[in-house]
């Protein structure tokens, strides 16, 4: 399961521990230069997060008869390349408001503001619901923006290699991630077994949102259609 750019475990942690309540192993990894201050994100890069949710992947693969990758916003872009690039040995795809692209004009900027002006305002915390709250950055590290950017632009080349079943659940209103972007990654997937739904009640951050239960449920249903989990035969050991 992978978190979103600047953010954490905990904006994941809620599905990670349905899944677990209902007995599948689950892997959380915390990504390089996250959970800490936004200056050390600056230090960090694709490559760096890439490889941090591809090792537990390879740990869960260890000891699990399937593994399923799950992700949040760029932790969505993060389970797209584990799906092209592992194949057969990812045995689905579920995605929560998955980034794309970095959009606007600014993003053209990057490769050269990134030099004269460290950072920019946060994006944390984009949710319907009162009082909930994402542990997040309050700013973007733009050295690590660039990163993100170059990242979803190999990952966009590799969407025709993903060839998985997917769960796509995105929000019509995000503040963060346009419904565009989960529009451009249905569009060029290979896999056949699609499944989309709306998230009609929530913004980015929709695992802690209204619609979080509805993701949670939705997973679990996902992941059992496809494994047999919780059918009379039980598979306690499958990620």
């Amino acid at each position: 399961m992978c978190h979103g750019f600047t953010g954490s475990p905990q904006s994941v942690r809620p599905w990670a521990d349905h899944l677990a309540g209902r007995g599948l192993s689950v892997s959380l990894p915390l990504l390089p230069g996250h959970g800490t201050r936004w200056q050390d994100m600056q230090l960090t890069g694709w490559q760096d997060w890439y490889a941090e949710v591809d090792h537990a992947l390879r740990e869960l693969r260890e000891r699990c008869s399937q593994v399923f990758v799950c992700g949040l916003s760029m932790g969505g872009a993060l389970a797209l390349r584990l799906a092209a690039r592992h194949g057969d040995a990812v045995s689905g795809v579920v995605l929560v408001n998955p980034g794309n692209k970095v959009h606007g004009l600014a993003a053209r900027a990057l490769p050269v503001v990134r030099h004269f002006v460290p950072s920019t305002k946060g994006i944390a915390s984009d949710i319907a619901k009162p009082g909930a709250q994402e542990v997040g950055y309050d700013r973007v590290p733009l050295h690590a923006a660039h990163s993100v950017r170059r990242f979803f632009q190999l990952v966009d080349a590799e969407l025709p290699q993903v060839t998985q079943p997917l769960l796509l659940m995105h929000s019509p209103e995000d503040h963060v991630v346009p419904p565009a972007d989960s529009a451009r990654i249905l569009a060029r997937v290979s896999s056949r077994d699609v499944t989309e739904r709306l998230l009609e009640r929530s913004y980015h951050v929709a695992t802690l949102d209204h619609d979080a239960e509805r993701i949670f449920e939705d997973t679990y249903a996902f992941i059992g259609r496809l494994s047999g989990v919780g059918s009379e035969e039980g598979t306690a050991a499958r990620g």
